[in-house]
């Protein structure tokens, strides 16, 4: 019998050990990719539904872009999937059980449905703030920032699990998730701040609120109508780099509803030297016509084919995003890709939103190659 137990002994022990989770037992709040890995940053572009085709997961299928990829990929599964980029990264949330030193914001200025509130649910139906969508998810290390597209996303933390809304998949989204060090939420905060996004659920704990102070502030106002916000003490806008957990440089551009102008046209390109051109959602009144009148170029795109997949109009496409029409080092400027919330329209000159922008020869060449037709200054259709 003894030796019976001295031989169990050891064994039993180091399966113990083996099965102890690293890290304390838990993961670090990042953004991930497909395979679970933690990354630095990513790009997804959620495709629309290709009518031609009949699978019943069609509009839920998306390209994935990470750091050290070539270029787009075949997303594993779909949007909806807890085991997809997106699933894996927004899907923390819910699974943070008890964890009460975790921040997070969520904001967007179509939420979700009432139901998902429970009696949690404040009408602020009537609040005209950002045209700005997004994820902020931190612990006392490091967090991510997801800006994105798509309405109604993601669920409130109670509704206990992720999954991906009807409402985002008839057309186009886009996604850019960044992960980022604790102090980098001191100014994504603030940057959020002259955004004056509509919050629909958020939690700072006591033990974060005096690091990160303008998140906290955001949350506490959440309650409140856009109407507030648009009389709140802020800048009507800001451009700062932001540097990722790695090392990459972003451009973080974000105006308020005093800004009173586009986006795109009177700031980014002129900020950034360089032309662009813009896809963003043209079913929505006063939509800006392209516009060369400042000395750049800025173009909305009419016809897209990200990855080669298959070619849809931007009339199918609810992304907001910008690339440089040539590459870095050809001229002034250029190598530029930014994804965003805002829209170029009349109304939408007048509501807080932004955009982040990153100059990366890969990506750069995945929105480039995306980008076929665009209207050109003065009207009608020329190759981009």
């Amino acid at each position: 019998m003894g030796s019976t137990v001295i031989s169990v002994m050891p064994l039993f022990l180091s399966l113990l050990i083996l099965y102890v989770p690293l890290g304390g037992g838990t993961s670090p709040i990042s953004c991930y990719n497909d395979q679970g890995d933690a990354v630095d940053w990513f790009y997804m572009y959620k495709l629309p539904k290709d009518h031609g085709r009949k699978s019943p997961k069609e509009g839920e299928k998306y390209l994935l872009l990470e750091k050290g990829s070539e270029g787009w990929t075949d997303g594993k599964g779909t949007v909806n999937d807890t085991t997809g980029a997106l699933g894996r990264t927004v899907g923390q949330l819910y699974s943070q059980g008890k964890n009460t030193e975790v921040a997070y914001i969520l904001y967007n200025d179509q939420r979700p449905p009432e139901e998902d509130f429970g009696d949690r649910w404040v009408d602020n139906s009537g609040s005209r703030g950002g045209h700005t969508k997004g994820v902020v998810l931190l612990d006392k290390n490091q967090g991510f920032w997801l800006v994105h597209s798509t309405p109604r996303f993601p669920p409130v933390r109670q509704a206990g699990e992720y999954y991906y809304p009807s409402s985002g998949v008839t057309n186009g989204q886009n996604f850019i998730c960044v992960t980022y060090p604790l102090d980098r939420f001191r100014t994504i905060g603030e940057q959020l701040q002259i955004n004056q996004p509509n919050v629909y659920d958020c939690h700072v704990p006591e033990s974060l609120a005096s690091l990160v102070p303008a998140l906290a502030a955001i949350c506490e106002k959440k309650h409140l109508s856009g109407h507030t916000f648009a009389h709140a003490k802020t800048l009507s806008n800001r451009s700062v780099t932001l540097t990722s957990k790695d090392g990459t440089n972003f451009i973080s551009f974000a105006k308020g509803a005093s800004f009173d102008n586009d986006l795109y046209h009177s700031w980014v390109a002129p900020t950034l030297q360089s032309d662009l051109l813009v896809q963003f959602w043209i079913h929505s009144k006063g939509i800006l016509p392209s516009d060369c009148s400042l000395g750049w170029k800025v173009l909305d795109i009419t016809l897209i084919n990200p990855g080669q997949k298959f070619t849809f109009k931007a009339s199918h496409d609810h992304s907001k995003w910008a690339v440089s029409p040539k590459a870095a080092g050809e001229g002034v400027g250029g190598g530029w890709v930014c994804v965003g919330d805002i829209n170029r329209n009349e109304a939408e000159e007048k509501r807080g939103g932004g955009t982040v922008c990153q100059q990366d020869p890969v990506v750069w060449k995945a929105y480039r190659t995306a980008a076929l037709e665009c209207e050109a200054c003065g009207g009608g259709t020329i190759q981009c």
